[in-house]
C-alpha cells in the first residue's frame, strides 16, 4: 500500500526558507527518513506551486485502491482555496491536513483553514515530524 504526500506552494524551499519557522531540514531528507521508517509503505511525493496541479493530483490519486490516503500540506492555499477543499470532498481517499508550523500561533489569516472540514484530521506545529504523525494516522491499526 502507498501514501501520497502533496506539498503546496513554496514548500519546495524547505531547508532554506525561513528556517526559524520551517527548520533547516529539506523535504528530501524528511522523505528519506520516512521511507526508512516505513519500508513496507510506498511513500510517494508531489510538490507544486500551482493550485490546479494540486487538484489534478488529488483527482488522479483519490480513487486509487492502492493508496491508504493522502497527506496534504497545501501551504497558503489552505487558507484560500475552496477549489482544493472541493477536490478533497470529491475523492474517496482520506486526506490528512498537515502544517509544519503551528498556524494558530502565526498571523491571523493563517488561523482559518478552508480544507480542515473536509479532511480526516489536522496535524500542525510538530515541524517535519508532522508528516510522520499523519502517516501513522493513515496506517492500519495493529
Amino acid at each position: 500500500m502507498k501514501i501520497l504526500i502533496i506539498n503546496g506552494p513554496n514548500l519546495n524551499l524547505l531547508g532554506t526558507r525561513e528556517p526559524g519557522i520551517y527548520g533547516n531540514r529539506s523535504m528530501e531528507n524528511c522523505l528519506d527518513t520516512l521511507r526508512s521508517r516505513y519500508p513496507e509503505t510506498g511513500i510517494e511525493y508531489f510538490q507544486s506551486n500551482h493550485e490546479g496541479e494540486i487538484i489534478d493530483r488529488l483527482h488522479a490519486t483519490g480513487f486509487n485502491d492502492g493508496y491508504l490516503g493522502i497527506v496534504l500540506n497545501a501551504g497558503a492555499y489552505t487558507h484560500t482555496s475552496l477549489a482544493i477543499a472541493d477536490a478533497i470532498s470529491a475523492i474517496s481517499l482520506p486526506v490528512i491536513e498537515v502544517h509544519i508550523s503551528n498556524v494558530h500561533s502565526r498571523e491571523e489569516i493563517r488561523h482559518r483553514s478552508m480544507i480542515s472540514g473536509v479532511c480526516r484530521g489536522v496535524i500542525a506545529g510538530f515541524g517535519l515530524d508532522s508528516y510522520r504523525l499523519a502517516i501513522e494516522a493513515l496506517l492500519p491499526q495493529k
